[in-house]
C-alpha cells in the first residue's frame, strides 16, 4: 500500500527504554524480526511523541493537524536480499487523533488505537499519560537531567542516542503482514531524563513478559525536530 511523504515537527518525543531478556522478546517476535541486542539484552521501550504542522510533503504548513501519540517499540533485526537490516517493531499504536485513527494503513502505517491523552509539562517535567478504548494505558513522570544511568547495558548517551538515530526505520503489523516508515530527521538530538514514575499496561503483561524479564535502562527527550515520514514497502512473514 501506497504512503505519502509526511512532514511536520516533533515538538516533543520521550522514549522510555527497557532491558528485556533475549528469550522473552524471541518467543513474542514475529518472523522475519530477531531481537536487536546490547551486550546480550534486548531494547525494548515507549516513544510518547507530540506533533504538530503534519501534512503532504509539498503542503503548507497551516493545513498541518497536531496529535499525541504513543508507540510500544522493540529492537530488531531481520534479513532482507541477503542483508541485515535494523529499526523498531511496533506492535501497539495509540493515538488522540480521530483522524489517525481512521486513517491508520492509509495515510499513517498499521493499526492505531484511539485513546485520551493527559499532558502536563512546566519547568523541564513532563507527566504524560493515555488511556486506550481497549483499556491499555500508560503513564510517565520524568524530569531532565544530566545524570547517566550507570545500571544502563548502553555505555553513555552519545552510544544510546547511535542506537535509536540508526532504528530509525519501523515495522507495524497490518492484516497481511508489515507495513513500514522510516524517520527522517534534519537533525538529531536527544538528552536525558530521569524517570520518577513509569506505568505501562503492555510492558507489564506477565503473560508476555514474565516478571522480573524487564528493567528500566534510560530515557530520552527530543524537542522541536523537523522530519519527515516515508513510507517503505511491506513486509511479510
Amino acid at each position: 500500500m501506497f504512503l505519502p511523504k509526511i512532514k511536520g515537527t516533533i515538538d516533543r518525543r520521550i522514549l522510555i527504554n527497557y532491558q528485556v531478556e533475549k528469550e522473552v522478546l524471541e518467543r513474542y517476535l514475529p518472523a522475519p524480526f530477531r531481537p536487536k541486542l546490547v551486550h546480550g539484552k534486548g531494547i525494548a521501550g515507549i516513544c510518547l511523541i507530540r506533533l504538530k504542522g503534519i501534512r503532504p510533503k509539498g503542503l503548507p504548513r497551516q493545513i498541518g493537524i497536531g496529535s499525541e501519540n504513543g508507540a510500544h517499540r522493540i529492537a530488531v533485526e531481520w534479513q532482507e536480499n541477503g542483508i541485515t537490516k535494523e529499526g523498531v517493531f511496533v506492535p501497539r499504536r495509540d493515538t488522540s487523533n480521530v483522524l489517525n485513527a481512521l486513517a491508520g494503513g492509509r495515510i499513517f502505517p498499521g493499526i492505531h488505537h484511539q485513546a485520551k491523552f493527559e499532558v502536563a509539562e512546566a519547568e523541564g517535567n513532563y507527566k504524560v499519560a493515555f488511556k486506550s478504548e481497549d483499556g491499555t494505558s500508560l503513564s510517565i513522570e520524568a524530569a531532565e537531567t544530566d545524570q547517566w544511568n550507570t545500571e544502563s547495558v548502553f555505555d553513555n548517551l552519545a552510544c544510546v542516542s547511535d542506537f535509536f538515530e540508526k532504528g530509525s526505520v519501523g515495522y507495524s503489523p497490518d492484516k497481511s503482514g508489515f507495513e513500514g516508515l522510516e524517520l527522517k530527521t534534519y537533525r538529531w538530538q536527544v538528552s536525558l531524563l530521569k524517570v520518577k514514575q513509569v506505568h505501562s499496561s503492555f510492558f507489564e503483561n506477565t503473560r508476555i513478559f514474565p516478571e522480573g524479564s524487564v528493567t528500566f535502562d534510560n530515557a530520552l527527550l527530543m524537542r522541536d525536530i523537523e522530519h519527515e515520514w516515508q513510507g517503505l514497502h511491506a513486509l511479510h512473514s
